[in-house]
């Protein structure tokens, strides 16, 4: 993974940087900007003086967006400054259920779908007068409907197919359920960012006696559909590798979802070795934990879980307890969505921050540079491993 500073960035910006934080996640768009801000008043002096590269250093490069609603809980968006030629960057998080609004004098918490309809807003706001068009989407809307399963709707396909329609050129998500569903959008830019690097760092950055390599250390996929990150996982930090594969009950449906009656684990004996249990999303929490109890009955050492998105659908108070009774001993995962202040203060919680990722592929891609580099993590992560086992003291800013 190329660091900012060996970038070759020759070609002219696409248009002037713009970035709109949809409400629920104006704070990574802040954070965001302060790097894209920092970094361009230490490298605007180099462009100054040439006219494209006009307004490249500004104090601020977000755009004042807005969605008010009326009392019936429709809405619209407006945007309050003019977007003619940018190169816009709309992010938006559509897990952010702790934004409400008035409906008939109800309060009700936003849902994904109120998001996603708010994101058409804005694109409709902008009416295409932006030079190029780039929704950056962390948890990709309707992601988990990927595939049809019988009579059943193809929600997460239909809303590429409809975001593309309205004119946006590039989608940026972070570790699609089902990378494959790209394929409803061919001819336009899809991206899907592996976050692996991030709960490396964050693990190197909090233990000081982790052993990562084949004997003390192995990698874990929780089901089939995450076998793929285990595998990266395991290939870069050339770990042994072990998967759970879930075993349901057909014949009966719980909360629209066929119940799951047992793990099953394939792989060599984890005996005395620390895991890594790695998957995309933590929801309700009872698949993860029932595999750490299985890999703590089987001996193992310390058991952390990484996902990339915490969304703890059914409350904390399992995993609590289940801290409490030593069966993991810390969850990882991103700051792409929503964190409730209450998950931030937990003793086994560690928060992984991808706002300067993020504000890398940015500034990048304004410049119509190559972000394939960037995609790849595993020369990061093997560098800082290695940095680790030689003893030297690895400040965050430099893992950044």
């Amino acid at each position: 993974m190329v660091r900012r500073n060996e970038r070759v960035l020759n070609n002219v910006p696409v248009g002037a940087l713009g970035i709109i934080a949809l409400d629920g996640c104006t704070e990574m768009g802040d954070l965001i900007n302060d790097y894209l801000v920092q970094w361009r008043h230490e490298d605007g002096a180099d462009f100054k003086d040439e006219l494209v590269f006009n307004g490249y250093e500004r104090d601020s490069y977000l755009v004042d967006a807005k969605v008010p609603r009326f009392g019936t809980g429709e809405a619209k968006g407006i945007l309050d400054e003019s977007v003619r030629g940018m190169d816009l960057y709309v992010i938006v998080d559509v897990c952010n259920y702790n934004l409400t609004y008035t409906l008939n004098g109800h309060e009700n918490h936003m849902s994904p779908d109120d998001h996603f309809q708010n994101l058409k807003r804005i694109i409709s706001a902008v009416g295409g007068k932006a030079r190029r068009l780039n929704v950056i989407m962390p948890f990709l809307y309707e992601s988990r409907q990927h595939k049809r399963n019988g009579r059943e709707s193809l929600d997460s396909a239909l809303a590429l197919q409809e975001l593309v329609r309205m004119g946006v050129d590039n989608i940026i998500t972070f570790d699609a359920h089902d990378s494959r569903v790209q394929n409803a959008i061919p001819l336009n830019g899809f991206e899907t960012v592996r976050t692996t690097y991030q709960f490396v760092k964050e693990l190197l950055q909090n233990y000081n006696d982790l052993q990562i390599d084949s004997a003390h250390t192995m990698a874990i996929s929780p089901d089939e559909g995450a076998a793929e990150r285990a595998v990266y996982l395991a290939n870069v930090l050339n770990l042994d590798m072990g998967m759970f594969y879930k075993r349901r009950d057909y014949g009966r449906l719980v909360n629209g979802r066929n119940p799951i009656v047992t793990h099953e684990f394939l792989g060599s004996d984890v005996e005395g070795k620390d895991v890594i249990i790695i998957d995309d999303m933590i929801s309700s929490g009872d698949s993860i934990l029932d595999v750490a109890r299985q890999l703590r009955a089987r001996k193992a050492n310390r058991i952390f879980a990484a996902a990339t998105f915490g969304l703890f659908t059914n409350g904390l108070e399992k995993f609590d307890k289940a801290y409490e009774e030593g069966v993991f001993d810390a969850i990882l995962t991103t700051n792409l969505i929503y964190q409730p202040p209450e998950l931030l203060k937990r003793p086994y919680y560690l928060s992984c921050d991808m706002s300067k990722y993020i504000a890398l592929m940015i500034d990048t891609l304004n410049h119509d540079g190559s972000i394939s580099s960037i995609l790849d993590p595993s020369e990061r992560i093997q560098d800082a491993v290695e940095r680790y086992k030689r003893g030297e003291e690895l400040k965050r800013e430099e893992l950044d």
